[in-house]
């Protein structure tokens, strides 16, 4: 049986491009060598493409050829570019292992489709949409599932202080992580914070603080055949939740630890993959997401963003939740390359 040819593209030019090579890693580790010939497609921070021998730490430094994705649906893949000439290799599927701007915006997902290469993860209309989570919220909230109040703030457009209810969080609409995110507890804090998240996208978010849990939810599939993960529970000793801040995620955060399974209740836990299902639905989801939620005191759920490109280094939620549950990383990825081609996507 012919191996599957499968494109890896990370890197990338958001903020999280370091994370994304380190998610790249992690498949790399766990892609069955009898299944599939990997391809490993670099973007560079400047946003040039790189085939390489894979996402090793220094495969920005020489080694690799330049390449393009083929707009040309004949070729199906990629064009080596080198002296004048090229040479093509075609793709069975692409698995863009791209996290923030650009990678789950639906950007790299509508490149893809004109290729006519099907790949893994959300289509170009949910990625954008769960992208920007103020549009997210309104669809999530047309569909009967609570969120935060929210207001947004764009770039030619200023935030009265003293219409806001201490404290809030201020945070870009449209980027991953949390970069550009504060707590604000005081109306003077406010501007400053509006500016900060202003650097990393036009479009501001200013959202209500929950009082509740950090909850998440893993979901693999499509339509009405999902599989969720071990719901897992962020503790914190202090402060927020801030994910891919530190400069050695490896060796765990200053503030935040994962519990999972979660110390929740049964039925809690139940709700909120139920929950994650329907958020997942909502929003057109495919492949796979990462659904985080807050699990109030009272057992209400209530959204918070959806990953619609989830992290799979060695210490991200999204593969230690479904290994929980019996599902380890080789077999997502088994999974969700299977889907993808199942759904011919482009």
């Amino acid at each position: 049986m012919a191996k599957l040819k499968v494109g890896i593209i990370f890197g990338g030019r958001s903020e999280e491009h370091s994370v994304s090579v380190k998610s790249a890693q992690e498949v790399a580790r766990n892609l069955d060598p009898e299944k599939y010939e990997p391809f490993y497609v670099g973007i560079t921070k400047s946003g040039a493409w790189q085939l390489c021998y894979g996402p090793d730490p220094q495969w920005e430094n020489g080694g690799c050829r330049s390449v393009a994705l083929s707009p040309d649906r004949s070729v199906h893949g990629l064009l080596i570019l080198e002296q004048g000439r090229y040479e093509t290799i075609r793709l069975d599927v692409v698995f863009p292992v791209l996290h923030g701007r650009l990678g789950e915006d639906g950007a790299i997902q509508g490149l893809l489709e004109i290729s006519g290469i099907p790949y893994v993860g959300c289509d170009v209309r949910s990625s954008a949409l769960c992208m920007d989570k103020s549009l997210a919220y309104l669809v999530a909230r047309n569909a009967g599932i609570a969120t935060p109040k929210f207001w947004t703030v764009t770039a030619d457009e200023s935030v009265d202080p003293d219409q806001l209810v201490y404290p809030v969080f201020v945070k870009p609409a449209r980027s991953g992580s949390s970069f550009g995110v504060s707590k604000v507890s005081r109306k003077e804090e406010l501007l400053s914070a509006v500016e900060s998240a202003g650097r990393y996208d036009s479009k501001v978010l200013i959202e209500e603080a929950v009082v509740g849990s950090e909850i998440g939810c893993a979901v693999l599939g499509d339509d009405l055949d999902l599989v969720v993960g071990e719901v897992d529970r962020i503790a914190l000793s202090h402060g927020f939740f801030r994910i891919h801040q530190e400069s050695e995620p490896e060796s765990g955060s200053e503030n935040s630890t994962p519990i999972v399974p979660a110390d929740i209740p049964a039925e809690s836990r139940s709700l909120v993959q139920e929950s994650a299902k329907a958020v997942y639905r909502a929003l057109g989801c495919r492949g796979l997401s990462r659904v985080d939620m807050f699990l109030k005191e009272d057992g209400e759920v209530i959204l918070n963003e959806v990953n619609t490109l989830p992290g799979m280094t060695s210490y991200s939620r999204y593969p230690r939740m479904m290994a929980a549950a019996g599902l380890p990383l080789a077999e997502v990825i088994d999974r969700v390359v299977s889907l993808a081609l199942a759904g011919k996507s482009g």
